[in-house]
């Protein structure tokens, strides 16, 4: 069963799609058009969907997509892409060499809901080809975060503060990558 609600928050109304399904838990997420989506266990109250909602509005509301500000650069040809997000790699690749990081076989693909992925048992990276319309600081913002996956494999403490200690405004330039996340459609 699905429905759309509203809840009052702290920050204002904020809508909501409930999902009751066999789940054992309350599981929130934000589709790429940054729509908030509960799933909640079949017997759920409504009103602990709604207050769970209240909690989560601040995360919910830092975490959903800016509105584009600006339009996408055109897409551009293999070869290109592939130098950009190649060129992104080796700059941001000395941040992690020191600490035994092997230079990574660099892939470029079309992705529908990532912007990349580390193999790191495999030694190679794959970056999303949506990466080459956006600007350069974000193209190296993905490639070290692939990077330091070879690090730390999980999304974990020691990752993030790997991140912190490399990049010290990471988290800015991630809230901007939310900017092009419509290059993902396309």
């Amino acid at each position: 069963m699905e429905q759309y609600r509203v809840v009052d928050t702290p920050q204002g109304a904020l809508t909501y799609l409930l999902v009751k399904k066999r789940v054992k838990n309350l599981n929130l997420r934000l589709n790429r058009q940054g729509q908030a989506i509960l799933s909640v266990p079949l017997r759920c109250p409504e009103e602990q969907a709604d207050q769970f909602i209240r909690e989560k509005s601040g995360w919910i509301l830092r975490n959903q997509p800016a509105p584009q500000s600006q339009p996408l650069p055109p897409p551009v040809d293999r070869e290109k892409c592939k130098r950009l997000l190649g060129e992104a790699v080796l700059r941001v690749y000395p941040l992690v060499s020191d600490a035994g990081v092997p230079l990574p076989q660099v892939r470029v693909r079309k992705m529908k809901s990532q912007w990349g992925n580390c193999h790191y048992r495999q030694g190679y990276i794959t970056l999303n080809s949506a990466l080459a319309r956006c600007p350069q600081e974000l193209r190296d913002y993905v490639a070290l975060h692939e990077l330091v996956h070879f690090l730390h494999h999980d999304h974990g403490p020691g990752f993030y503060a790997a991140m912190d200690i490399r990049m010290p405004d990471w988290r800015r330039r991630r809230k901007a990558l939310r900017e092009y996340i419509c290059a993902l459609d396309e």
